[in-house]
């Protein structure tokens, strides 16, 4: 691989240490002078439009880490955080929100901190949801275990990421989900997640016993075929006693309030006629 190709992989930035370790000569780094990289630090080659993150990190000698590394593993985040998130052992930097501990082997390429201390980061520092939709996507799509992650909070400091850590419910399969799940717990509304039933399939949300709730991700019904399957299946959970309610995410993120309401209408609404 090229030089030059390779910086652009390791997202524009790169230390010469980094360089050397992976097979480039001392010469190859005087051609990276001659076409044009700047250093913004000695020992430091960057391209123009590198990563301004992964330049922050490798300026305050750290790695990115909690919300500021999200991206980079595909974690689920919606909202990009307004400070740098660097995991720095040593006390030196200001800007940024500093964590300390670093546990784990970082990204082989990249400066940001693994996985697993990116999910550990995120439950001792993030409110919820954000905290548990990025911990659990964490397990669900990079097999990071929960046990583990339980193991590495044993600490007493740790009381509010073990919390977190036990809150998780990961049969949430998208980061709305997740949203959903806290909406409801926090306003005491009992549910049952990925329910089953017999006739209908699977749905996302049982409330009640009665009472669907489905989450429509972006890329709903964007085939007849999901269309024409959506409306059989409301449907069969007409016919079979269920009421149904369906949502977007944005009803999830922007009026949760009428979201409750609807969900505690229905619901009063199926007590009242029991009690008759």
């Amino acid at each position: 691989m090229d030089i030059l190709d390779y910086l652009a992989q390791a997202g524009g930035i790169a230390r010469s240490a980094q360089l050397l370790d992976a097979g480039f000569s001392r010469r190859d780094l005087l051609r990276l002078k001659d076409a044009g990289i700047v250093q913004p630090r000695r020992g430091v080659f960057a391209l123009p439009d590198c990563d301004e993150g992964l330049k922050a990190a490798i300026l305050n000698n750290g790695r990115l880490s909690c919300a500021s590394a999200a991206a980079h593993y595909g974690l689920w985040l919606r909202k990009p955080p307004t400070r740098l998130h660097l995991a720095c052992n040593h006390g030196h930097g200001t800007g940024f929100v500093r964590h300390r501990t670093i546990k784990f082997r970082e990204h082989p390429f990249l400066p940001v901190a693994a996985v697993e201390d990116v999910a550990l980061h995120a439950l001792g520092c993030l409110t919820p949801p954000a905290s548990t939709a990025l911990a659990t996507s964490a397990i669900r799509l990079h097999g990071v275990s929960r046990e583990l992650l339980a193991e590495q909070l044993r600490a007493d400091r740790s009381g509010t990421a073990r919390r977190m850590l036990r809150e998780l419910d990961l049969r949430a399969e998208s980061i709305v989900e997740v949203d959903a799940q806290h909406l409801f717990r926090t306003n005491g509304i009992s549910y049952e997640a990925q329910a089953f039933l017999p006739g209908i399939g699977r749905v996302d949300f049982l409330l009640g016993g009665f009472l669907i709730v489905e989450i429509d991700g972006f890329a709903f019904h964007s085939k007849r075929g999901d269309m024409l399957r959506d409306r059989a299946r409301n449907n069969s959970s007409t016919v079979k006693g269920y009421a149904v309610l369906r949502y977007m995410p944005e009803h999830i993120w922007f009026n949760p309030g009428q979201v409750l309401a609807e969900i505690r209408t229905v619901l009063a609404c199926r007590k009242g006629d029991s009690g008759r």
